[in-house]
């Protein structure tokens, strides 16, 4: 399966902790921070995703205000210069340990960090950046060498890494 995320989650699940709009938004995002460090591909796609499925409900969510059309055209042109290619709408993304680990290096550095100005969560995850609070839920499962393909990857910068290809 692949998880579908809007471009400034990228950034979100670096800190995500287990607090949320909801208690169905923490259960979807729990789930969905699972799939991801099982390795799980990365479909990036334009508006709500797969971790804003439970506040599309509400009678005005977030997830459709310009203001996260913002976030997402500041965050996708940050991690585009880190993987140096574009991220946009139909980009597919694998999620390694190493490279969520550099990831996080560059969110706590501030180089990724201009889309948060102005999220109402951007106090916790600067908290949570520098190390003041406990880990982030999203943690990406070490490869089993034995099940790794014989073909190469593609190598980009620190942040996504293996397969990034095109829809």
């Amino acid at each position: 399966m692949t998880v579908r995320l809007r471009s400034h989650h990228l950034l979100c699940l670096l800190t995500y902790i287990g607090e949320g709009y909801s208690a169905a938004f923490v259960a979807n995002y729990d789930v969905i921070a699972k799939r991801l460090g099982r390795g799980e591909d990365i479909l990036i796609v334009s508006g709500p995703d797969d971790i804003c499925r439970p506040l599309l409900g509400e009678a005005e969510p977030h997830c459709l205000r310009e203001s996260a059309a913002g976030r997402d055209e500041l965050a996708a042109r940050d991690v585009g210069k880190l993987l140096a290619r574009p991220i946009e709408a139909g980009v597919r993304l694998s999620l390694d340990a190493a490279t969520l680990a550099a990831s996080r290096a560059a969110f706590s550095a501030g180089v990724t960090r201009e889309a948060c100005q102005g999220c109402e969560w951007a106090g916790l995850c600067s908290t949570i950046a520098a190390g003041g609070r406990r880990i982030s839920r999203c943690q990406a499962v070490a490869p089993n060498p034995d099940l790794l393909l014989s073909e190469p990857t593609v190598s980009a910068s620190p942040w996504f890494v293996n397969r990034v290809t095109r829809l």
